[in-house]
């Protein structure tokens, strides 16, 4: 029991023992003035709340899907919610992107001047986000309130049993505090944050995909598009497979050279041994290429990172146990990955991280990139910048990714960072509810659409289908209509097939990074990465996990498990087909139709 606590049952005491010898008499006299004074402050609080959200309202939360009387009605929910809790502080914590730090900013102040509860919402590196997320689940004890953490994890989640599954918080312990008018049917990735037995675990707050970008003037130059199509015998245009985009990052980088007196290229990577570069891969550059089974939003029974489950059981990544992280496949991912780096990317690209590599397309000499985030939509908007024309609308475009030769149609075909408010269960259930609150305020109707346009990471589908947002789209460059399009069920998370993210996701970087620097060949470095999967899961069978622990396959011959139709995928006698290539304004006209192609 703490300090504070039993200072506040002395006093408790203390009054009760005055009050039993002070008689009814002057009970009766007394009360009443206590309570006429106590009943202005209140009212003077309310009134001070009720004009706050007004002000926020009328200055801040515009645009909205939401009418202003409807804005208002939603915040007077939060505030009457929040009564318990006035005059209490909260922590949060979510990684640093433009979008987290308009909530950390503007939303966390706005929400204590509505509701009267103050948020610390910190901003970190997303590895320290998960280190700090591992630490409080392994030792129990609460570090923040409620984090926002990928649901990449929701495999992980699931498994371990920390999570407070949301549909089961909604509806129970936090149905006080659960706002009205959520509407969780409204956010495009609820699929995302779904276990295999059907609840939520997770409530996303932002969404961003990673698509294929390219300099739409380029492409565009009639002198270009004739030399392209005398080469290759079809047209310049938005690549549908890596064929395509193999041709036209070799013509870039080795046939045009210089644009305007500036040497350019065809592809734009990075290759630095660092954690980043798992990234690259986990973030399913192998699905592109068509590792794992058809399945939305992710492969059934094999998934991107090559992983089989059998039932909800993971069984094994190698080949010899029915995976596909070292299958033909996966190989054929990653040698294209070394080949195209080092064939038509800058020279100074296999050197670089993430973060190096990110702002390298907004210097204006690279055609297009395979492999791009859409959170660099408004970094790659800005006025002055190269790629960008003076009445402020991008010269670039983004598009669908291209797909390698085992792609097949029904599977995943890129990667989609759902970044989604998660609650466990060691933290204290009043402060639960309080953080539930402020998670809810920042991605409730009245402030999503607004949130949306500052960091352009949009969650509801109502926001994307707003005339408020059909009024920016020509300066974001393709993002609207993508997120509109039918095509974008196929831009998928990592699933639930991953038991443990952390554990696995470290082998990536780490045995990737050899087969760059050529320590190993492209076969031996998936064979390794794929071997120590396994080993991973091994351990966590042994160990025991809450859910639907791995229950590893025996190994048998690879040949028994490769396939022509399903994971995993026997190779191929031709990688590279016919080059195939899109009109944009086409691929835009078919996703107004409702059409994925």
């Amino acid at each position: 029991m703490g300090v504070v606590l039993k200072n506040v049952l002395r006093s408790a005491v203390a009054v009760a023992v005055a009050v039993s010898f002070a008689g009814c008499k002057k009970e009766s006299k007394e009360e009443p003035a206590k309570q006429q004074q106590q009943q202005p402050a209140a009212q003077e609080d309310t009134a001070a709340l009720e004009k706050a959200a007004e002000k926020w309202v009328d200055q801040e939360f515009q645009p909205s899907t939401l009418s202003r009387e409807q804005q208002l009605a939603e915040l007077k929910w939060f505030r009457d919610a929040a009564k318990p809790y006035r005059g209490q502080t909260i922590n949060v914590v979510s990684e640093t992107i433009d979008t987290h730090v308009y909530e950390s900013k503007t939303l966390a102040k706005a929400f204590e001047e509505i509701t009267g509860i103050k948020v610390v919402h910190d901003l970190i590196q997303e590895g320290d986000v998960i280190e700090k997320l591992q630490t409080q689940m392994q030792s129990g004890k609460s570090i923040y309130d409620m984090y926002v953490n990928d649901s990449d994890l929701i495999g992980t989640h699931f498994r371990y049993g920390f999570v407070v599954p949301l549909s089961d918080f909604m509806t129970g312990e936090g149905k006080d505090v659960t706002l009205p008018t959520l509407d969780v049917d409204d956010f495009i990735g609820k699929s995302f944050v779904t276990a295999p037995d059907g609840k939520m675990y997770q409530l996303p707050d932002q969404q961003f995909a990673n698509l294929y970008w390219f300099r739409a003037d380029w492409f565009a130059r009639q002198d270009l598009k004739d030399k392209f199509k005398k080469k290759y015998g079809y047209e310049l245009g938005v690549p549908v497979n890596w064929s395509a985009y193999e041709d036209i990052a070799n013509f870039f980088t080795n046939d045009v050279k210089q644009i305007d007196g500036v040497r350019v290229y065809g592809h734009m990577d990075y290759g630095k041994k660092d954690p980043s570069l798992g990234w690259r891969f986990t973030d399913a550059w192998l699905s592109m290429a068509g590792v794992g089974d058809k399945g939305i939003p992710n492969g059934n029974p094999v998934d991107e990172w090559g992983i089989r489950v059998e039932g909800c059981n993971p069984a094994g990544a190698s080949v010899s146990r029915g995976g596909e992280a070292n299958g033909p496949a996966a190989v054929y991912a990653l040698t294209k990955y070394i080949d195209w780096l080092k064939k038509y990317a800058p020279p100074e690209a296999s050197g670089m991280t993430f973060s190096e590599a990110g702002p390298v397309p907004g210097q204006g000499n690279i055609a297009q990139q395979i492999f791009w985030y859409t959170a660099f939509t408004a970094p790659l908007t800005k006025e002055g910048l190269p790629v960008v024309n003076a009445d402020g609308t991008p010269k670039w475009r983004m598009a669908p990714s291209p797909h390698g030769p085992y792609w097949q149609d029904g599977m995943k075909l890129g990667y989609q960072d759902t970044g989604s408010w998660t609650m466990l269960n060691s933290t204290p259930l009043e402060r639960r509810k309080m953080a539930w609150l402020y998670a809810q305020f920042t991605v409730a109707k009245t402030t999503s659409l607004k949130k949306f346009l500052v960091g352009l990471t949009p969650i509801r589908d109502s926001d994307i289908r707003s005339e408020h947002v059909t009024k920016v789209a020509d300066k974001l460059g393709g993002l609207v209509e993508f997120y509109r399009s039918p095509a974008r069920v196929a831009w998928t998370p990592t699933g639930t097939n991953v038991p443990d993210y952390p554990k696995l996701a470290q082998l990536w970087w780490q045995n990737v990074s050899l087969a760059v620097t050529g320590e190993q060949t492209p076969q031996g470095a998936m064979d390794t990465l794929a071997k120590g999967m396994d080993d991973v899961l091994a351990r966590l069978e042994r160990a025991g996990m809450k859910n639907c622990p791995p229950k590893l396959n025996p190994e048998k011959d690879p040949k028994e498990w490769l396939a022509k139709d399903k994971a995993p995928h026997q190779k191929l006698a031709n990688e590279k087909p016919k080059g195939e290539t899109v009109p944009y304004d086409q691929l835009l006209q078919a996703w107004k139709e409702g059409r994925v192609k």
